[in-house]
């Protein structure tokens, strides 16, 4: 593949301002721009927490290619591997994304670190979800398998882990060789604490955004305990403004159930923030081909913010609707 990171980051620039162009021409034309012209520099990676592994910064999340043409799917993951991108994470409950993106990805799959996941949290129905998701996703093997989803501490964490739980068939595919790293995406502090509490988790996937940390207080809690107990820390929601408030707009991003940042300075803000906190290992952008290719852009010259910046951030937060609280808080 002798295509390089600056072609990957420059191809379909104009699809992407075309995605942008009605409502703000301005803001179309920054993202063409940034994309058309990229740093020249590595993707950076980041030691995955205890296991040895190096992630790219930035994760390739399966939604991108759910619902597309094989061919165009084809194209994007070799490109993005010949960008640099080593980090796929697909599951079940992301529609078609699964048998999409194993034909795509079979040709590099010794080149890259897989995880998949499953949202279901009996012994025997994990078992059908995890081979399922292998045969689709035309692997023998799952670099990191996650329980899916976990928000309530009854119903998730506590399910998983007893005596009949999905835990009995990861720890089982984990002895054969089938899985090689065990971790869980949570969306809730109290079941993602509960969770670090009672297993020795090699990751967490967990929304770490400017919004929800300052106006929401989501993710200190969660990122403390990750950190003292040596879990890796992978991310969602780096590049998420806030809950949707124009129904119109939302009809322009169907992979996207929140409003994302599109302008590319405020983009570069966020992302950075996030992979400022410590034990941050990466970041899986919104799920849409043109966002992932931003932040793909973006990652390459990632400096921790600086005080001005983070303050900024901090701002326009208050102003926001952030997609996760843990706390009740009044505008």
């Amino acid at each position: 593949m002798k295509n390089s990171r600056r072609e990957f980051v420059k191809m379909s620039s104009a699809a992407v301002a075309a995605a942008m162009l009605a409502k703000n021409p301005a803001v179309a034309a920054e993202v063409e721009k940034c994309i058309a012209n990229p740093p020249a520099k590595p993707l950076p990676k980041r030691p995955l927490g205890k296991t040895g592994v190096e992630l790219s910064v930035i994760g390739f999340g399966g939604i991108v290619v759910m619902n597309e043409e094989q061919p165009k799917a084809d194209k994007i993951v070799a490109e993005s591997v010949a960008a640099g991108v080593n980090y796929f994470d697909v599951a079940p409950s992301y529609g078609n994304a699964e048998e999409i993106l194993g034909p795509a990805l079979k040709p590099w799959r010794d080149k890259v670190f897989l995880a998949c996941k499953t949202h279901l949290r009996t012994a025997a129905e994990a078992k059908q979800t995890l081979d399922a998701s292998l045969k689709k996703l035309k692997t023998d093997h799952f670099d990191l398998f996650q329980l899916h989803g976990v928000t309530d501490v009854e119903k998730d964490v506590k399910a998983s882990l007893a005596t009949d739980g999905a835990m009995k068939t990861i720890l089982e595919a984990k002895k054969a060789g089938i899985i090689r790293y065990i971790g869980f995406s949570a969306h809730s502090p109290e079941a993602a604490i509960y969770a670090m509490q009672n297993f020795d988790f090699d990751t967490i996937l967990y929304p770490v955004n400017f919004a929800c940390h300052y106006r929401g207080k989501f993710d200190q809690d969660v990122l403390k305990m990750a950190n003292e107990r040596g879990v890796a820390i992978l991310t969602l929601k780096a590049i998420a403004q806030q809950k949707w408030h124009d129904e119109q707009e939302r009809k322009n991003w169907p992979k996207t159930w929140y409003e994302p940042i599109i302008e590319p300075e405020l983009a570069r803000k966020a992302l950075y923030w996030t992979l400022s906190q410590p034990g941050v290992v990466a970041a899986i952008p919104p799920g849409t081909d043109t966002l992932f290719r931003l932040a793909v852009s973006l990652a390459a010259d990632y400096r921790p913010l600086n005080e001005d910046e983070s303050k900024s951030l901090e701002q326009l937060a208050a102003t926001l609707d952030p997609l996760f609280t843990a706390v009740s808080e009044k505008a």
